[in-house]
């Protein structure tokens, strides 16, 4: 074909690209005023995740799986955005990877609002203010996010979904290396990348700052200063990407939590996330794993908090792979509010993959 045949051909396509489009919109509206009269909810994980399975099954190619998802993550966005405007609370500011994580989940085509702390977040959520939140709960360098964790103990939020946001800094500015003088940046995205900074400016100054963003914000404005940030940082303080992928860790990954008041149903490939305080007796803690053990349950993550309520008192916070829905791990819940003095059903959720 001649390069006139084939741009004829995309044209057509995209002409049918556009028809199927608002053909798709408009279904949705219709199911938009269904959910109205049943006050039921219109971000749905679950029914998401299963349009996410059915497209990874029935491409062919040669787009990927990820281009897949992320065109039709926006699709997903807009349309939902005309049925009804879904308002998300991140950690803010604006265009951090907190910010980037919820753009991963929710797209470009929701109401974003930047809060200042983790208890904002939580409160803006459950007063019905805001629809959904998103909040880090561990990194794979770092560790749990503890102010999340002991959110959690006081909150009936569920938890609805999670995303893993695979954390890459860059070096912005509008300067040429050998001019760059100051590097701004959070403190943990400057010892993410001291190997790097040492080696390829050893002598430029290094400020800690309150966020990338900020970092990114000054770099805009001063000449000779670079900034640790994201690229979204980049696209919104005009800067240019000097060097991609700086981390000295190249498997670093944050896992967000996104926060809801409904809850959601089986997909298949489930997590379950629970909350238990145990009585303090000998055994107590081997008698809560037994259970999962015998029922041939596996258990992902288990974490101990203070219970902020008596002395010497924990939490346990535990991750398991399965909906509670599911028959045996409903048994084993209900096994363990005997031998517990508090269980509490964080939430059940579509398992996050790695993009």
């Amino acid at each position: 074909m001649t390069l006139d045949e084939l741009r004829n051909r995309i044209d057509e396509a995209d002409q049918q690209i556009l028809m199927l489009l608002n053909e798709r919109a408009s279904c949705a509206l219709q199911i938009g005023e269904i959910k109205k009269s049943e006050n039921a909810p219109f971000y749905v994980p679950e029914r998401e995740k299963a349009v996410f399975d059915k497209l990874s099954r029935l491409n062919v190619g040669p787009l990927n799986e990820t281009a897949i998802r992320a065109i039709y993550r926006e699709v997903i966005s807009a349309i939902r955005a005309m049925e009804k405007p879904t308002s998300v609370a991140f950690l803010g500011p604006k265009d951090t990877f907190s910010h980037m994580a919820a753009m991963r989940v929710f797209g470009v085509s929701a109401d974003y609002h930047p809060l200042p702390s983790f208890s904002d977040i939580f409160t803006e959520v459950e007063r019905g203010r805001i629809d959904y939140g998103i909040v880090p709960v561990e990194s794979s360098m770092g560790g749990a996010v503890s102010d999340t964790l002991d959110r959690f103990m006081r909150s009936d939020l569920k938890i609805i979904n999670e995303v893993m946001l695979h954390i890459t800094q860059n070096l912005l500015t509008n300067s040429e290396k050998e001019a760059i003088t100051r590097v701004y940046s959070k403190d943990n995205a400057l010892l993410q990348c001291r190997n790097w900074l040492r080696a390829n400016l050893p002598n430029a100054e290094l400020f800690e700052v309150s966020s990338t963003a900020e970092a990114a914000r000054r770099a805009s404005k001063e000449p000779g200063a670079a900034a640790i940030a994201s690229l979204l940082a980049a696209d919104t303080y005009n800067l240019r990407v000097l060097a991609e992928h700086i981390e000295d860790a190249a498997h670093n990954f944050t896992r967000f939590l996104v926060v809801g008041r409904q809850m959601v149903k089986p997909t298949g490939d489930d997590k379950t996330a629970i909350l238990i305080s145990i009585k303090d007796k000998p055994g107590a803690l081997y008698k809560l794993l037994l259970p999962f053990s015998k029922s041939g349950i596996n258990l992902t993550r288990i974490e101990s908090r203070p219970s902020q309520q008596q002395a010497w008192e924990y939490v346990f916070f535990i991750d398991l792979l399965g909906h509670v829905e599911d028959p045996a791990i409903h048994a084993v819940l209900e096994e363990l509010r005997n031998e517990c003095n508090t269980l509490k059903v964080l939430g059940s959720f579509p398992r996050a993959e790695l993009e």
